[in-house]
């Protein structure tokens, strides 16, 4: 993976990046044991936060976003990683995925469960709630949408408001795994060779 986008010392920020810089690095991304590094050796911020350094406005408010999704939500730490995961692994996006899967342990994710949301498999999970909230976020992730059936299984199962914080925490992902790869040199790894049938201008 070769970054497009090169990280900028803390040194060299302006006032509003600066702001959006002490945002992520000390606000509640910060609290707490680090499970994984939000900055390298030289302080520049890594993986996705990188770029919202490049508009402040957006950047500060993607990131607040973020943190909301993280530490404001009513998901248990389960289900909120495990959503994470499913979206890393449609999206192919090593960088969440490492992330997540450490955060998925101390949240108490098993290595099989691990293995199984890697491998975009549901992951076989006791708690009924849990087995909702994931199909809901595969559905979102894989169709972007959610069938009647579903809709009343997973509002069942966690409430309107949690459905509404899962599809906002799957919005939030895909949104980094597209920056991810745009700025950071993530591969697409879904991506095939071209169709060598040329399109129908009857079907246009």
């Amino acid at each position: 993976m070769t970054a497009r986008l090169p990280g900028i010392p803390p040194e060299d920020l302006d006032d509003a990046q600066a702001e959006v810089y002490r945002a992520i690095t000390g606000g509640p991304r910060a609290a707490g044991p680090q499970v994984f590094p939000l900055t390298d050796e030289l302080g520049r911020l890594r993986g996705p936060f990188n770029a919202m350094l490049l508009s402040p406005p957006v950047g500060g408010a993607l990131q607040a976003l973020g943190a909301a999704v993280r530490y404001g939500s009513a998901l248990s730490g389960r289900v909120r990683e495990m959503a994470i995961l499913v979206v890393a692994a449609h999206w192919g996006s090593d960088f969440e995925r490492a992330a997540h899967e450490a955060v998925g342990r101390a949240c108490g994710l098993s290595e099989a469960e691990l293995t199984a949301l890697r491998e975009g498999r549901p992951p076989d999970l006791a708690d009924p709630a849990e087995r909702a909230a994931v199909h809901a976020a595969r559905e979102l992730a894989g169709a972007e949408a959610l069938s009647e059936e579903d809709y009343r299984a997973v509002t069942a199962a966690i409430g309107e408001r949690g459905l509404f914080e899962l599809t906002t925490l799957v919005g939030y992902y895909a949104t980094l795994a597209l920056q991810l790869r745009v700025f950071a040199g993530e591969s697409t790894p879904h991506a095939g060779p071209p169709d060598p049938t040329p399109p129908d201008p009857r079907h246009g």
